[in-house]
């Protein structure tokens, strides 16, 4: 087997070897029985024909990279992980939304927000952006026509009223819920000046040329792209006009990788007829910080200390604009990733029983202090 981030604990019982994603090398899975892989390994009959595999797994919640009709077609066994790293995009937007607010100078309360897919990231944000009594405005037209709960809108009310507007869906390049392009050069002219535009799904999903287009020509808007049209080869040129651009990596905390590790193993151990879970905190380390105590009401200030104590977005930025354009540093920022935790790793004691509430709301470990 051959695999990926703590694949050797999660594995252990199997035979682990570890090769690139991207390119895989040709003999790499002559012997092996199963392919446990991230996003940036396409996994199609090129890659699988005439191979043992009989089992796919991918760590992570996008499955547009894998060809699942020839797998299926082929007998072989395929589990992705749904949701895996949903929190840890949520917390992306987060940090970058209170680093844009402190940088402008707005209150988010103010500021309406819209969510294009309101899946396992956009429910997730929603439920956090209303806890902190911030607007939100749902644009998910599969769920919307299967009747699902929620006010669901077009995506044109989006452009009209939000001043912040995140999108959230999987990759579909054709069908009636086709999403390549869904922000295309018609939708981007539109867009409110001042408008906050964040991409942390997949690059396509943004139309990049038309919103390089409107950035060139002058127009305000505050981008923020984790992901790319092109990847790895990204438009050097978009970059340097976005606000905050990173290397495809929202989703990458150690909570995150953890997670999609564990659902794959599981998975696979049921596809073999041999069912076990592993306990997501037996994999991680213990947390930077141990604990913090909070005086006082939960203001946005303290807010955006907490949630930059525990990942600042600007750490991942400066990487990707130092190596732009360099061939294969992309990727190389992606491998190596510096060790990033979620809010539920910081354990905050709050002599104010409203702060610690909205705390736990939010995902951070909070506990309720009063001052004696």
């Amino acid at each position: 087997m051959k695999i990926l981030p703590y694949a050797r604990v999660a594995f252990s019982r199997c035979d682990v070897q570890a090769i690139p994603g991207r390119p895989v090398p040709a003999d790499a899975l002559t012997d092996a029985d199963a392919l446990m892989v991230r996003s940036v390994t396409r996994v199609n009959e090129a890659l699988l024909a005439g191979k043992a595999i009989k089992f796919v797994g991918t760590a992570t919640a996008g499955t547009d990279h894998v060809d699942q009709a020839w797998l299926q077609q082929a007998g072989i066994g395929f589990s992705a992980a749904p949701g895996c790293n949903a929190i840890a995009v949520v917390e992306y937007v987060f940090s970058s939304l209170l680093m844009l607010a402190e940088r402008d100078g707005f209150a988010l309360r103010d500021r309406t927000v819209g969510i294009v897919g309101v899946g396992n990231v956009g429910g997730r944000l929603q439920k956090r952006l209303e806890a902190l009594g911030i607007k939100t405005l749902l644009c998910d037209p599969p769920r919307a026509d299967r009747g699902d709960e929620g006010d669901f809108r077009s995506l044109e009310a989006l452009v009209q009223e939000a001043d912040v507007i995140t999108f959230h869906t999987p990759l579909y390049k054709e069908g009636q819920y086709k999403t390549l392009h869904l922000a295309d050069e018609a939708l981007i002219s539109r867009l409110k000046p001042g408008t906050i535009l964040i991409n942390a799904c997949r690059g396509p999903v943004v139309d990049n040329a038309a919103l390089l287009k409107r950035l060139e020509a002058g127009q305000p808007l505050s981008v923020v792209l984790d992901v790319w049209e092109p990847e790895p080869d990204l438009n050097v040129e978009l970059l340097k006009r976005v606000d905050i651009g990173t290397a495809h990596i929202a989703g990458y905390t150690l909570e995150g990788k953890a997670r999609g590790t564990t659902q794959v193993f599981e998975a696979y151990s049921a596809f073999i007829g041999h069912p076990q879970q592993v306990a997501l905190d037996t994999l991680l380390p213990a947390p930077e910080f141990g604990r913090i105590t909070l005086h006082g009401p939960l203001d946005q200030p303290t807010l955006k200390r907490l949630v930059h104590l525990v990942y600042d977005v600007r750490r991942d930025d400066a990487p990707l604009r130092k190596v732009a354009g360099v061939a294969g540093e992309f990727d190389k920022l992606r491998k190596n990733y510096q060790e990033r935790r979620e809010w539920s790793s910081l354990y905050v004691q709050c002599s104010d029983e409203q702060a610690a509430t909205l705390l736990r709301q939010l995902g951070f470990n909070a506990v309720h202090h009063p001052v004696r």
